[in-house]
């Protein structure tokens, strides 16, 4: 993680500046094949109640997708909701949390989207980028581009295509059940980032750092409700 890179970005004051950030960002992403498959990768998610943020990074070892540890942060939000602009709002809760994290995962896996966003610069992409490591995004829902429906079997998959490009594929991680929208960060690849996912996804739609990081993430908010 680059300390003076985060230090230097004015998360709330930056409103104006949004697209020029968002920009600067996206000039730096590369997307390469990835390297020797990682020993620890982290999913991230994040929960909102009230004017907070929960926000929750799950390591898990790799390949055998064992959860080692876990972290929380919760804070004020300090940025409002903004189409596009999400990485904003939940960037330094989940910066926070992945700091708080005892070894340092070699990926990144989001709930949320990587290059496939309007502007090419998604929640994966975006902490990709700030984080220095290789990221992912593995939606539940399409923001940008379009495809063609895959074949109903577990892996089959098809081209997420944005204004020509393609930047990410709809990927059936589970027979017959809808698929997610994975697209690379930063630091890897379409054919890599599906790859992962699936080796991610055994029994379920969503990878299982994320799911875990979404459970624990709603479990701290009813906790902090009730």
């Amino acid at each position: 993680m680059d300390p003076e890179r985060v230090k230097a970005l004015k998360w709330p004051e930056d409103k104006a500046l949004l697209k020029g950030i968002q920009e600067d960002i996206r000039k730096e992403i590369r997307l390469i094949p990835l390297g020797k498959p990682p020993e620890l990768l982290a999913g991230i998610d994040a929960s909102f109640l009230d004017d907070r943020i929960v926000s929750v990074a799950c390591l898990f070892s790799f390949p055998g997708l064992e959860q080692l540890e876990q972290s929380v942060a919760v804070r004020k939000l300090s940025f409002p909701y903004i189409t596009g602009y999400l990485s904003f709002r939940e960037g330094p809760a989940m910066l926070e949390a992945l700091s708080r994290l005892s070894f340092k995962p070699e990926l990144l896996i989001f709930d949320g989207q990587g290059i496939a966003h309007p502007r090419g610069v998604g929640l994966a992409a975006f902490m990709g980028v700030l984080t220095g490591l290789p990221s992912i995004g593995c939606a539940k829902t399409r923001l940008a581009g379009e495809y063609i429906e895959p074949g109903e079997k577990r892996g089959e998959s098809s081209p997420l295509v944005h204004k020509g490009e393609v930047v990410g594929a709809a990927v059936r991680t589970q027979e017959k059940v809808r698929p997610v929208f994975v697209s690379p960060g930063n630091l890897i690849d379409v054919e890599g980032s599906v790859r992962m996912v699936l080796e991610c996804s055994p029994r379920y739609r969503l990878t299982e750092p994320v799911r875990a990081a979404d459970a624990l993430s709603r479990k701290i908010k009813k906790e902090l409700i009730g």
